[in-house]
Order: structure tokens, then sequence, then C-alpha cells
């Protein structure tokens, strides 16, 4: 529901007139037109010995299919209408930008092949197109090329259209695939033939696409989803051929509170059934020559336990967190896996969070992450360990694509504030890496013409909040620069630094752009992420207001000029800081924006619900009822001054509803004192990840830009 959306060559010249260095700011000039009034249609919610009216409630019934649908339909075009006319005096500007973003991006380009089963495989993109071409090549670099999914032939006509989770079986014959022409994340599998070029009739609908192929080439296990909770309900076999309404159910998930899931290890002779949670795991798993088998349960779940679970010769790996709150590293005989059988190969670490293990036939990689930065640790089945170590002040390393099992290479992703996402293949054995391809801006870039810091700011119970930064050379701290705080804090994700040539567009303008690795993400810990959910959510929003604070206490910025910006569960961070401290922010930027947590989380048919109660709390229970209604942005709302605000949410939106945000809007435009702009923004035909074409999302950015540089007096 509020997952991570996860959520910006020209300017050598421009840039040095734009940077903002000024106390004073002329007054922005907004046209006069009339913001929409939302309808008020009272609506009464007791529960707990407590009765809140919602005036706003009618929103749901477009998701509902009620009565009021067209009149929600109608409001939220009035709202687009409205954004269009008060920021049309930057159409020309968002246009430039989205050229000079477009502009950066190499259009032809291809991913660095990996190889798996005696192929090579990748994608690539063409000059012009939106998607791109899934292609693989037999034995060598050299050899023709096959390509197996043309996506830019298969998306013509769709207004959005996903191609997603590419199995092909053992024998190298079959392609299996998801696509979701809708957004909803509801893909429909259909199988290929890579030898005639047939798509078989075997269309399965409803699912999160292809999970494994059994060894026999013939058998697909895949996760069913519910139509209407769009939980991932059942795990399902299904026979080339048959029909899907004949598929077996093999496993069947009692506990709402989980997410399953289906997939394939890496030395190819098990298949696993996952069901995980915020708090339990629970793995269950069959001999992958074996379909016709009843899948066994690894171990148990327990309360409070994750595990993860890898085969290798001989033994299982277990990554998990049993009796180890920063997790450990154990091992157990291939026929005697219940936890009574685990021994220890890596202890447990008070100051070390081990986040995930590759295994390899000698090899086994571990990600560890160390006072908030990661580092990758090699062990040797013959003994002995080595890390490979990173030396920026901030950036974000991990593993990347590595199907082989037996191979001595390991492929892993390097990047930083400064630094274009990087691929590298390190040798294990000989300890040597080969820079495989860099992300190219197109147009050039210089890394040493911009500078990254990581500092800490103090929070309000005194802990330290990391903060990683980065601005164009020649920055001066005086607290008149424009400052772009990032900030997420929810399910234990951690918000890592990544290289954005978009970002370029804010930099060479004067921004400065920070990331505040905030309680509720896992940055620094286990413990980091159970600070910030449940009764302890609070903490995530006083950490991120406390990053903004010491930001203008260093005078990197000033409140003025102060800008933030989340999506999601980070857009529930926006609506949470802009009610506690709304005179520190001059603009605000919620995409997808999870803002109305009592009413969904009380609403258990609202997809993804129930899988939220261990991260939010069940409001059921009055004691979670109340705290998370003294924060639910929505339920906070007051007569009060407002920052300038725009929200963004799609209609078809299966993680944060689009009435979330809306019934937000309404209800602030209806409360605020301030003459300050709100607008909403409801992409009417895509869902909660925006456009699917990889340049449409540009425009998106583009107006968010023009948004902030609008408040701040840029003009170009």
């Amino acid at each position: 529901m509020k997952r991570i959306i996860p959520s910006l060559i020209l300017l050598g010249a421009i840039s040095a007139c734009n940077n903002p260095q000024k106390k004073e700011m002329e007054p922005i000039k907004w046209p006069d037109a009339k913001a929409p009034v939302a309808e008020i249609i009272p609506h009464k919610r007791s529960i707990h010995g407590d009765t809140v009216v919602d005036n706003y409630y009618w929103m749901i019934d477009y998701f509902k299919k009620g009565a009021d649908s067209t009149r929600v339909v109608d409001y939220l075009k009035a709202e687009n209408k409205y954004l269009e006319e008060m920021m049309k005096s930057t159409d020309a500007f968002q246009a430039d930008l989205f050229k000079e973003m477009k502009g950066r991006i190499k259009e032809k380009d291809e991913s660095v092949p990996s190889f798996k089963n005696g192929y090579y495989y990748y994608s690539r993109t063409e000059d012009g197109k939106q998607y791109f071409k899934y292609c693989r090549k037999k034995g060598s670099l050299t050899a023709p090329e096959e390509v197996l999914l043309d996506v830019d032939e298969m998306a013509k006509g769709h207004s959005y259209f996903s191609a997603t989770g590419f199995k092909v079986s053992p024998d190298n014959k079959l392609l299996a695939f998801g696509v979701d022409k809708v957004s909803r994340r509801q893909y429909t599998i259909q199988v290929k033939n890579l030898e005639t070029g047939e798509i078989y009739k075997d269309a399965i609908t409803n699912t999160e696409g292809p999970g494994a192929w059994a060894n026999d080439n013939k058998t697909l296990f895949y996760t069913s989803k519910n139509p209407v909770t769009l939980l991932s309900e059942k795990i399902k076999k299904h026979t080339l051929g048959a029909d899907a309404k004949t598929d077996v159910v093999v496993y069947d998930e009692k506990d709402n509170t989980n997410y399953i899931g289906v997939g394939k290890s890496k030395n190819g002779k098990y298949i696993f059934v996952a069901s995980q949670g915020t708090l339990t795991s629970e793995y269950k798993m069959i001999d992958a020559d074996r379909p016709q088998d009843a899948f066994k349960v690894f171990a148990a779940r327990s309360k409070d336990v994750l595990y993860d679970v890898m085969p290798v010769d001989g033994k299982f790996l277990i990554l998990t967190n049993w009796k180890a709150k920063n997790f450990r590293l154990m091992e157990c005989p291939l026929d005697k896996t219940e936890k009574e059988n685990w021994k220890e190969v890596i202890p447990h670490r008070t100051d070390v969070l081990l986040e995930s293990a590759q295994e390899f036939k000698d090899y086994t990689v571990l990600s560890e992450r160390k006072n908030g930065l990661t580092e990758l640790r090699v062990l040797k089945k013959s003994g002995g360990d080595y890390y490979i170590k990173f030396d920026e002040p901030a950036y974000d390393a991990g593993v990347g694509a590595n199907p082989e099992y037996d191979s001595k290479n390991l492929r892993y992703s390097y990047t930083s504030l400064t630094t274009p996402s990087s691929v590298y293949d390190y040798d294990l054995e000989k300890k040597t890496q080969k820079l495989m391809k860099q992300q190219e801006v197109v147009g050039g870039y210089n890394p040493k013409d911009y500078v990254t810091e990581r500092i800490f700011a103090t929070a309000k119970d005194g802990t330290k909040i990391p903060v990683a930064l980065v601005y164009k050379k020649g920055f001066e701290k005086n607290g008149q620069s424009p400052l772009l705080l990032y900030g997420y804090g929810s399910y234990g994700s951690n918000s890592d630094v990544y290289f954005s040539s978009v970002r370029l567009s804010l930099l060479d303008r004067g921004f400065v752009f920070a990331i505040a690795n905030i309680r509720g993400g896992q940055e620094m810990g286990r413990q980091w992420y159970e600070d910030g959910k449940l009764m302890k959510k609070k903490n995530t929003f006083t950490d991120f207001i406390a990053a903004g604070e010491y930001l203008i206490d260093q005078k990197y910025t000033s409140k003025g000029h102060l800008y933030a910006n989340g999506g999601s569960a980070g857009g529930l961070l926006m609506g949470a800081v802009v009610n506690l401290a709304p005179d520190l922010w001059n603009g605000v930027i919620a995409d997808v924006p999870f803002v109305d947590v009592v009413n969904t989380m009380l609403d258990e048919s609202i997809p993804l619900t129930t899988n939220e109660f261990d991260e939010w709390g069940n409001p059921k229970k009055k004691d979670a009822y109340e705290y998370m209604k003294s924060y639910s942005p929505y339920e906070n709302v007051e007569k009060k001054a407002y920052p300038n605000m725009l929200v963004t949410t799609g209609l078809h939106d299966s993680q944060v509803q689009y009435f979330e945000p809306a019934k937000w809007v309404a209800k602030l435009r209806a409360m605020k004192t301030d003459q300050n702009v709100l607008f909403l923004k409801t992409n009417m035909e895509f869902g909660h990840g925006g456009a699917s074409g990889r340049f449409d999302y540009l425009k998106e950015e583009a107006l968010g830009y023009a948004f902030f540089f609008k408040l701040e007096g840029i003009t170009k």
C-alpha cells in the first residue's frame, strides 16, 4: 500500500545568474484562478467511543463503484484544471526542463549482459523508443542476437504498459512473463515459445507475475492475488496447455498480514514458497524435479522470527534474526531444517546489520551495513573472508544480478550523489574488479563540479540522524540557497544515496539536495527501524523536522528556502511534518501520499491493508487507534497556515488509493488560513509508480521542479 516509490548541459552560464543568493525574493505572481471546492457530505465514523465526522468520505465512491463515482472523477478533473491554470506561466519552462532532462539520457543503450544456463541475457533501448527489447545470445557475446520480447511493439496503443518477471524454462525454450496494462500490479502471465515465436493461450490473470519453472519445463508456479484486496493469497501450479481455471492451489496463506511468493533456488534444485510479514516468516519447499510433491515446511513460523534460505552444496544457509536483532548467518543439514538444527556461521553484532547473502558454489557474499553504509564481505568455502570496501562519504553499493551458481565472479552496483550508477564485475579469487558499465550522462558530466557531504543532525531525544547532501561547487553556506530535503522512513526501507541525471537540473540552478536517514528505515540497524514504527512512529516525523532545522542552523538554507519531498509512506511523512512544523517549509511535494491512515487501516477491503498492521498497528485496537489518530495527516488538519504544496496521485493506484490525497487536499483547502498555493495532480491513466515509459515520467519531474523554481523565483 505504502511502498516505496521509492520515489530530478545547458546550464553552465545560466546557473550563476539563477542561484538566488538574495535575502528577499520578489512576490510570486499567480493567476487569479478559482480553486475547486469539494462538496461536504458528512459521514460519521464511530469506534472506541470516539466519533469523527468525515466530510469527504464520499470520494471513495469511484474505488467502491458507488453512487458518487462521477462526482469524484469530476472533482479530480477540476483540480487538474486548476493546477494547469495556475502553473500555465511555467509551461514553456516545463517543456525546456523536459527537453533538458531527456537530453541527458542515452537513448540507445544496453544493460550489462548476465550469464545463465548457457545464455547471455540483456535488455536494450533504441532512439526515441519509450520501452525496451529483452534479448539473449547463446554462449558468446559475439553470437547472433535473439529478441525474446519487443516491449516497444507490445506497448503500442496502451497508455500504460509493463512487462516484467521474465522467467526462462530450464531447457531455454520457453519464456514466462507478466503484463500489466492498467498499473494496478495485477499481472497476466503469458508464455512464449522461444523456438517458434508463438505466444501460448495460457493467459493466467490476476497474479504477481511468473514465479518459478519446475525442472520438467512444463509446470509453472505463481502467486495468485485477491481481486479486491490485491493480497497475495495463494500459490498455484499451472501445467502448460491446461485451463488456468483448473490450476491447483499448492499453498493457501491464512495469515492476511503476510505477503507470499514463490521462487527457485539459485542452484536450481528447490522451489520455495515464502510467507513473510514485518515480524514473521516461513518457507516451504519441494524438489524442483518433483513438482507433483506437496510442499513441506523448512522451519515452522514463530513470533518475531524472520529467516531466509539459500541451498548450497550439502547444506542450507539461513539468514535470520532469531535471537539476533541485527541478524546472523547460520547453516543446517539438507535433511534437518528446523531451528534446533541450525548452527551459527556469522554471529550477531550490535553495530553491524547483516542485510543479505548471495550464495555461490565456492563463496558466499554478505551485504553488511555499519554506521549506515554498506560493505560487501566475501566468505570463502575453503575458509577465511575479506571485505570489499568503498571510500566516498556517502554511497550505495549492492550485489547485482548473479544468476549463475557455479561462478567465481561477483557482479555488484555502486553509486553516490556524484558518481553515476556503475556496474562492476569482481573476481572473487583474484580480488580484482572491472568496471563493466557506468551510466552515461549525454552532453557531458564532471563529478568534480559537485560536492557531497554526510552530516549528522540531532533529534529531540539526542539521536544522531545521518543526512547526505550534494551541491554545485561554489555553494556558500550563508542561509540563502534553496535546499530540497527528501525522506521516507518506513518498512525498514533504506533511503540510500543515488546519482540522478535529472537532479542536475536542480543542482545547476543553485539548489542543495539532501536525504535524511530518519528512523523507520533500517540504515543504522534493525533497532533504527523498530524505533520508527507502530507506537514509535512519531520519531520518523520529528527526525525529519530535526534534520530540516539543523540544515537551517548550519546555514545550508533558511526557512524561506527550505523544501521537502516524499512519496507513498514518505508522503505520510510530508503530511505529518506540515502539520507539526508548517512554517519550516516554503514548499512541499507529497507524491502518492498515504495520509488517511486511520480510515484506510480500518477498511480491510482496501488493497493491502491487512499486510500493514505490523507496520502501523490495527486501529480496531483502542491504543493503536488513538496513537494513529494523533499523527494521521488527514485527521490533524487544522485552521492554520500551511506551506505551498503540490500533491500527486494516480486514479488507478493500487498501493495508496487516489481518495487519500484527494480527501486530504479538499480538507486542507477548506481549513488552511494562508494564501499559499495548494495543488492536486491526478494522473487519470496511471497508478502508484506513474507513467510506464522511460521518458514520460520526466514530465512529472519537470512539473515538480517548475513548482519549486516558481516558488524560488527561478524562471529559466
